[in-house]
């Protein structure tokens, strides 16, 4: 890949400290004290576990979970975030890579309106088998039916990112909104595939899963790139599954799941699908095998 440079630094442990704050970049908000605390999270988890039931790591490491448990992150942005030389390069080889290793897929949006349909094509040239969950924006009301008849045709799951309204980097780039639950039933109601809430992280976004009552909650802190409360999705999912099932059917949740182990302790705590990014990222970038 000419003039490409991956702004990965390709740590031998990604835990959020080589890429300390780089945004665009890979690191993320706060100096990446999220980033951090989310790959932290999952062993905090299983050390909790441990001293409360000495069967519980072994329990944890017992859980069977097939490929399609594990999803590659709807990631953008690949020539700020990545470091790609042109945009269209990265999203039929990483999605290929996670499709070929029998991973689900995801596509995320972004601006200008060519990455997520660069993302689309993407779908569609892996042959007609191939579904992703999408996850939209939230533009305003008109522009997001605009996407969902662009995505419908290849769409297993959509979902709408509620918390991007606060990405640092698509400030000032486009006119996002932070929804109302009225306009997330309305917005459900477009296309007949499950709905996704994406970016639940915050008891305010526990409430509004009370009232939308979604399809799928997805966990998310937007891998410590969005500004939010201090704290991981590790956390999140162990103090909030058992009450965010009432309102859905799956779970999901991303944020620093680096390992087989990470993801039987996500499944082990109440999540039903784990999400990676950052490391399928430079698996794809470095022409590497994923391994989990």
């Amino acid at each position: 890949m000419a003039n490409a440079k991956l702004k990965c630094h390709r740590c031998p442990e990604c835990r959020g400290f080589g890429c300390l704050g780089e945004l665009p970049g890979l690191g993320g908000v706060f100096e990446s004290q999220n980033f951090q605390l989310n790959c932290q999270g999952w062993e905090n988890l299983r050390e909790k576990a441990a001293s409360t039931n000495s069967n519980a790591l072994e329990k944890i490491q017992a859980i069977n979970y097939l490929p399609q448990n594990v999803r590659c992150g709807p990631v953008t942005g690949a020539v700020e975030n990545i470091g790609y030389a042109q945009e269209k390069d990265f999203y039929y080889p990483y999605l290929k890579k996670a499709y070929d290793s029998g991973f689900g897929l995801c596509v995320g949006d972004g601006c200008p309106d060519e990455k997520l349909q660069y993302g689309i094509e993407a779908v569609k040239s892996l042959g007609q088998n191939a579904k992703a969950a999408f996850f939209l924006k939230p533009y305003p009301d008109e522009k997001l039916a605009e996407r969902v008849k662009w995505v419908q045709p290849y769409a297993e799951y959509i979902g709408i990112d509620i918390d991007s309204y606060n990405i640092i980097t698509m400030r000032k780039l486009v006119n996002l909104e932070r929804k109302t639950p009225q306009q997330l039933m309305t917005f459900r109601k477009s296309f007949d595939v499950p709905f996704v809430i994406k970016g639940v992280f915050t008891k305010d976004d526990i409430e509004l899963v009370k009232q939308v009552k979604p399809d799928v909650v997805y966990i998310s802190n937007h891998g410590g790139r969005v500004e939010t409360r201090i704290g991981s999705t590790a956390d999140f999912l162990a103090e909030n599954a058992q009450e965010l099932k009432k309102y859905c059917s799956q779970i999901w949740v991303d944020g620093g799941i680096r390992s087989r182990l990470d993801i039987q302790t996500a499944i082990y705590y109440g999540a039903d699908k784990a999400i990676i990014a950052r490391p399928f990222i430079r698996a794809t970038f470095d022409e590497q095998k994923i391994e989990l």
